[in-house]
């Protein structure tokens, strides 16, 4: 064992400098918002710097969406970063949803081109009458009121685009049209996160460009979604979840000390911000998040979980 291990590890008790954010997709199903509820009252006590709830392609969640921020709001003392995309809606419809968003006391969106409502294989076309791209998403939302914009970034790229430069040349438009954040495209291999680090900086942005995380809650699941959105899955890491399709316990172990190992590297580089997509599951999540020295606001765990049972028993 590496004996310098624990001083890699930001203890509890010392200046927090380390800073996370959740990501959370709104439920469909009485199940399914069960689950999600159960995942923010485990880990809103760790006092994210926001959470973010995504946006289905073509507006689908719109609503959906729109009711999650809103009980965000209304239960929690968390931060909600609504997902909005620019896909098959007029400007004045997407107005009319920043509007909403902001009359709900919503003070952050994450800004997206989006997904075509056909998905893989359909090509994106801007909405005739609609925002031509994230860029001018982005333009529409600091025209509409005084409200932080977070947005993607690409270290493998788009799918859609042409090369990493094309990339780099849209976040650019997007930090110029008022964008303060950028929020990376999962990845497993840091070195794609430095090197394409290096080429922004090298363009002259300097937003923070917080590293992607997601757990891999299910192998075959994560290898088709990085196939959807161009991000890669190095042949170590199929390795390591090799034969154990009838393992749950086993990958889970798996899948902890894997995006352990990552953070810890990131932060052993100066890193300090993480957003964790957690696909409405929060045990990976709090357990990497109490290895960066995170700790549980208990009075806050307390009170959130007595809600969530409330609200339990009446869905129930």
């Amino acid at each position: 064992m590496n004996a310098t291990r624990p001083s890699r590890f930001v203890r509890a008790g010392t200046p927090r400098n380390i800073r996370v954010s959740f990501e959370f997709f709104p439920p469909k199903t009485p199940d399914m918002e069960l689950s999600l509820w159960e995942s923010i009252a485990r880990l809103a006590p760790l006092e994210p710097n926001f959470v973010s709830v995504t946006y289905g392609a073509g507006g689908s969640t719109r609503e959906r969406t729109h009711a999650t921020v809103k009980r965000i709001l209304a239960e929690t003392m968390l931060t909600p970063a609504a997902h909005l995309t620019c896909v098959a809606a007029t400007r004045a419809e997407i107005d009319a949803v920043i509007g909403a968003y902001a009359e709900a006391g919503v003070r952050h969106i994450v800004a997206l081109r989006g997904d075509p409502p056909g998905g893989a294989g359909e090509r994106y076309a801007p909405h005739p009458g609609g925002y031509s791209n994230a860029a001018d998403l982005v333009a529409g939302i600091k025209r509409i009121g005084d409200i932080e914009v977070s947005v993607s970034a690409y270290p493998e790229k788009h799918p859609d685009s042409p090369s990493v430069a094309a990339d780099i040349d849209m976040l650019k438009a997007k930090v110029d049209a008022g964008a303060t954040r950028a929020i990376t495209q999962f990845f497993f291999e840091n070195s794609l996160y430095f090197r394409y680090l290096d080429r922004v900086r090298a363009s002259g942005i300097d937003i923070p460009i917080v590293p992607g995380i997601l757990p891999v809650q299910n192998f075959k699941t994560t290898k088709n979604f990085a196939a959807r959105c161009g991000a890669s899955v190095p042949a170590w890491l199929a390795e390591r979840f090799d034969g154990l399709d009838d393992d749950a316990a086993t990958r889970k172990l798996i899948a902890a000390a894997v995006a352990a190992e990552q953070v810890l590297d990131l932060v052993d580089h100066g890193v300090t911000d993480f957003h964790f997509y957690t696909m409405n599951r929060a045990d990976l999540v709090y357990a990497i998040c109490h290895l960066l020295g995170l700790r549980s606001n208990q009075a806050m765990d307390g009170t959130l979980r007595q809600t969530h049972k409330k609200r339990a028993g009446v869905i129930q």
